[in-house]
């Protein structure tokens, strides 16, 4: 029986950090070897960590990459797995690169065909793209690998690949999470792995980097298009199955197209890497673990990201404006998770204006999650600011002006902590917020990173009270969902005093936003015309202010940041 022992390796690298990298991927082969397994299989580029962006500009820095990756060469040859790495190739120019390594040597190197360049993904910019398809023979199997977009395209690499003699398809990606997108990739590959009558092992980059979280959750499809094994989700893993893929073969027989389309695919590239014995393995079946609800899965995807941006750039502990609000209390309950109780402290800064249930909801919230509290009023300070201000300001009403300074003392105060401790501020706008601007500049968005700046406000509810249901008990205050969202920069103030209430706001975001419809596409959905027309202004006129915030984890298809680029001085009027 032919068959295959295959070992998904999903690691968190660093990007940069080469030793780091190396000691991980050296870690899990040594995994994948003790499991005797025949091929072990590493994300795209994470020997560079992902993505890299300008560093691969810097000629040293692809140097260090080669020389790190021959080091895991070195080490790995009396090894009988054979190992796949992406890497940066450089030759003529830099590649988005695979090596195949047995014996302590490279048997050979795929280059990425499809680069690219679009939403998140800049690769145009760095990579040449690779010319041709190869193809390995270990034994008796025959394999394919080919680097995330490359399996995107119907007749791309893998069809190749799969037409000239692979059995099984090992893709080697880093994909960036969004909600939703797990059931696209298992629906593309499905489909990929059935069309093509091969299995198909894709193995997915985990962790955050900058804006960007993986969430792993790496897959094998038999020739049937049958999900046979997945791995864990927001979770380094090695996923272990042995493959019978006797299978490829009989379904094959059975499809005649094949032989038709075979005729019209050039012969790639076939590269020997060594003979295997197989006899006395117990068998190794695949585990599949169990997807998430969405709201776990966002929940997750925003501790994963939150606790590699605080890490994996020096800091210990983190500090967040309390307000006794929904905003607030979710952020801080994530990064209890994401860092430990003990390392987030929550500062209250109430002021003439906040309620002492807003008070009381924040220390109950404190509470319950067991983290440390200062208290801090601005009442004074605020008082002072006006008396400076006030020949300037004469003449004038109240308005925005003073309820800025507020946010913008509290900006002040979290800032002058973070300054004396060396704490990282975690901002807690929400992306119903920044995108109407409905945030102070340097006031609540002063801060390092902005945990939910991508997650709608209905979202946040939801999330909010799945905290609650996934510990069972009361961790954010019944009366933070009960009570109006508010700001409480003036007496009686209510967000839905200057904003429409978020069930119908965050409907127009996600259209204008995420979908990119047209005013009059809105419209035709039974909005008010002069509400549409005020949301689309307030986003389009906000622009400089989202570009001044700090950078917050991508949780939807359409994030602000490097995702949505528009200029921020334009006249375009969309009606």
């Amino acid at each position: 029986m032919r068959s295959l022992r295959i070992a998904l390796a999903q690691i968190n690298p660093i990007v940069g950090d080469f030793r780091y990298n190396t000691k991980k991927i050296l870690e899990y082969t040594e995994k994948a070897e003790e499991n005797d397994v025949d091929v072990v299989c590493f994300p795209e580029l994470v020997l560079t960590g992902y993505p890299p962006e300008d560093l691969l500009l810097k000629p040293q820095f692809v140097e260090d990459n080669i020389a790190a990756l021959e080091k895991i060469v070195r080490k790995t040859k009396d090894f009988n797995s054979v190992s796949i790495v992406g890497y940066v190739d450089a030759e003529d120019d830099i590649y988005n690169a695979a090596a195949v390594i047995h014996g302590g040597e490279i048997k050979g190197v795929y280059r990425k065909m499809f680069l690219p360049n679009y939403s998140v993904f800049d690769e145009e910019r760095y990579f040449q793209a690779g010319k041709e398809p190869n193809l390995f023979t270990l034994g008796d199997v025959n394999f394919g690998v080919n680097i995330c977009e490359d399996i995107r395209y119907p007749d791309g690499p893998g069809h190749v690949q799969a037409l000239n003699g692979a059995d099984i398809l090992i893709n080697i990606s880093s994909s960036p999470y969004h909600a939703g997108k797990r059931e696209f990739r298992k629906t593309m590959l499905s489909t990929r792995a059935s069309d093509y009558a091969v299995f198909i092992a894709y193995v997915n980059l985990v962790g955050g980097q900058d804006e960007l979280v993986f969430d792993g959750g790496s897959m094998i499809f038999d020739s049937d298009g049958k999900l046979v094994a997945q791995a864990k989700i927001f979770e380094e893993d090695l996923l272990i199955a042995d493959l019978n893929l006797e299978s490829v073969l009989r379904k094959r027989l059975h499809d005649p197209r094949r032989r038709k389309e075979r005729l019209k695919v050039p012969e790639i590239p076939r590269i020997f890497i060594c003979d295997r014995n197989r006899k006395g393995k117990s068998k190794i079946e695949g585990r599949i673990e169990e997807d998430l609800s969405i709201e776990e899965e966002i929940f997750r995807a925003l501790v994963t990201g939150t606790r590699d941006y605080v890490r994996k750039n020096g800091f210990s502990k983190v500090l967040i404006g309390l307000s006794g609000g929904i905003d607030s209390s979710l952020v801080a309950a994530i990064a209890v998770e994401a860092l430990g109780s003990e390392n987030v402290i929550g500062v209250l800064m109430p002021s003439q204006f906040t309620s002492k249930s807003s008070v009381e909801d924040a220390e109950k919230l404190a509470e319950n999650l067991g983290i440390r509290t200062i208290k801090i009023g601005i009442s004074r300070i605020f008082e002072a600011y006006l008396e400076e201000l006030k020949d300037v300001f004469e003449g004038r009403g109240w308005d925005s002006a003073e309820e800025n300074i507020q946010a913008r003392i509290r900006g002040n105060i979290l800032m002058a902590i973070s300054n004396k401790f060396g704490y990282l501020v975690l901002t807690t706008g929400n992306k119903s917020e920044m995108s109407v601007g409905y945030a102070t500049l340097y006031g609540d968005m002063a801060g390092g990173f902005a945990v939910i700046k991508d997650v709608f406000k209905t979202m946040v509810y939801r999330i909010a009270r799945h905290v609650n249901e996934r510990a069972g008990r009361e961790i954010i205050p019944e009366r933070v969902f009960e009570k109006p969202p508010s700001a409480e920069l003036r007496e009686d103030q209510k967000d839905e005093d200057d904003l429409p209430p978020y069930s119908i706001l965050d409907q127009i975001l996600k259209a204008y936003i995420e979908e990119d419809k047209s005013y009059h596409e809105i419209l035709a959905e039974g909005f008010d015309e002069e509400l549409v027309k005020k949301v689309i202004r307030m986003v389009d006129r906000n622009e400089y202010k989202r570009r001044q915030a700090p950078p917050g984890i991508k949780i939807t298809p359409r994030a602000f940041g490097k995702d949505r680029r528009l200029p921020i001085t334009n006249r375009y009027v969309p009606w």
